[in-house]
């Protein structure tokens, strides 16, 4: 099955061709990286590559809606993260409700559902707040899935759920036989969302960061130079071409 995009340039029209529906990729995840060495390229404070990295989730997540994508995943801010400067920490801790009080009324106009996943408690206030707003304003959107990864960080959320499946086992609300994968599943932060089908990671680095260590067992990976404030709706269409071009075997032939 096959679809053409009237929303692309020339140029990614030519790129696109035939864009297969079949192989596109129903849970994209993104590490946004590079947001301060954007920065430091130009002589600015590393806050000014956040800021404009804000601008760059705003316009992957129309480029995410347009290309029929069910859920996208972003990694905003990890639980080591805390370890920057205060200064800087201040500010991201601000961004959401930027983010929110600029683009809610286009999150609602493309139908896209907020979600989080972290420990969203553990965060200021007045974040907290802005995001709960943002969530309960959505709820009800059954168009693309976005979810902000918020202090977040996988080796916790896989050490809680090991604490909660122990818990359970000794009260006897769940069996050691019943114990399988997708009952493990279950007891993590993404219950009930499917695992991404490819991760991709801007800024040339190339490792996870504790980011969905479980749910990316089988993920593919694509890997950019490209720093988050460039990252574009350009190339974000090379990384699903790209991703078309492979065979997912799941360790089968």
């Amino acid at each position: 099955m096959s679809m053409k995009f009237p929303f692309l340039n020339n140029k990614q029209k030519e790129e696109t061709g035939q864009m297969d529906l079949e192989h596109i990729p129903n849970h994209v995840a993104i590490i946004m990286d590079g947001n301060g060495r954007w920065a430091k390229k130009r002589g600015l404070p590393r806050i000014a590559g956040h800021r404009e990295g804000v601008k760059t989730v705003k316009n992957i997540v129309k480029a995410a809606s347009k290309f029929n994508l069910e859920a996208l995943t972003l990694y905003t801010f990890s639980t080591e993260n805390w370890k920057r400067p205060k200064s800087e920490v201040d500010f991201i801790m601000k961004l959401p409700k930027e983010f929110i009080d600029v683009y809610l009324p286009e999150l609602m106009k493309n139908n896209v559902r907020l979600e989080t996943i972290g420990n969203v408690d553990a965060l200021p206030d007045p974040t907290k707040e802005v995001i709960q707003y943002a969530k309960g304003k959505t709820k009800n959107n059954d168009g693309l899935l976005l979810i902000f990864a918020l202090n977040y960080g996988s080796r916790i959320e896989i050490l809680q759920a090991t604490k909660q499946i122990m818990t359970d086992i000794e009260d006897s609300k769940l069996s050691i036989e019943a114990l399988d994968e997708n009952v493990f599943s279950e007891y993590l932060y993404t219950n009930g969302t499917t695992d991404p089908d490819l991760l991709i990671r801007t800024s040339g680095e190339q490792r996870l960061s504790n980011f969905l260590l479980w749910q990316l067992a089988y993920s593919e990976f694509w890997f950019t130079d490209v720093l988050w404030p460039d990252f574009d709706e350009e190339v974000f269409l090379q990384a699903l071409l790209d991703y078309q071009q492979r065979v997912r075997r799941y360790g089968g032939i």
